[in-house]
């Protein structure tokens, strides 16, 4: 399959399931937000935007990654948490700073054309997974080698947002598509679904997770902090 042919077939199923995602009934289970933070499991935190950040998750998202840090422990590896639940604040920060970037990079071009670009890879407030404390965006970093694993658009911790961090892209280095896989597969042993255009994000519960696991409903709606 080519590249083009690939991001084609991405594209149209992520057409589908923002169609269908609004229609998702939900039957919240109200299970707590609870920090990944003060959690004590071996974890790196990437540095947020909003002040003093705590990477809620709900109860069952958060021992799921105590389970998953473990396991990468005994193979070499930290889990790196680049955020979890989010505030609808929190989303409109990251929201607006991406708008703002490209309306410098860009200064010419139409508000409207510049929010549709935005929303290829950051939800707007309302919309984002994130905000049902069931969504975890991760990495890896290699302990024996002292670096954040390559994973094909990534520098570090900076990720470059374009086509490629389709979770299957086929152009990317062989290496990047081994890293992606042991993100990826190590997630989906704990029920999670990776985003259908983000390697790093993973949902458990919501109705994202729902709809791709087929389920009469989702188990997380947004919660309010």
């Amino acid at each position: 399959m080519t590249a083009q042919d690939y991001c084609e077939r991405v594209e149209r199923h992520y057409r589908r399931h923002q169609r269908l995602l609004p229609a998702m009934p939900i039957r919240d289970d109200n299970t707590k937000l609870i920090s990944l933070a003060n959690s004590g499991f071996s974890l790196i935190f990437e540095p947020s935007i909003q002040p003093n950040y705590q990477y809620l998750a709900r109860e069952v998202v958060h021992e799921k990654i105590g389970r998953l840090s473990k396991q990468l422990e005994n193979d070499g590896m930290m889990l790196i948490i680049r955020s979890a639940w989010r505030s609808f604040e929190h989303q409109k920060l990251l929201w607006e700073e991406r708008i703002d970037l490209l309306k410098k990079k860009y200064p010419d071009r139409e508000v409207e054309k510049i929010e549709k670009l935005v929303s290829y890879f950051v939800a707007p407030p309302n919309r984002s997974m994130h905000s049902t404390g069931g969504a975890i965006d991760a990495l890896l970093y290699d302990m024996e080698k002292d670096c954040v694993m390559d994973f094909g658009t990534n520098d570090g911790l900076h990720i470059r947002l374009n086509d490629k961090c389709y979770p299957y892209h086929p152009h990317i280095t062989p290496e990047a598509k081994r890293n992606r896989k042991i993100l990826i597969e190590l997630f989906e042993k704990e029920n999670f679904v990776v985003d259908l255009k983000e390697y790093w994000h993973f949902d458990y519960g919501n109705a994202s997770w729902a709809l791709e696991k087929k389920k009469a409903h989702a188990i997380y709606g947004i919660v309010s902090a």
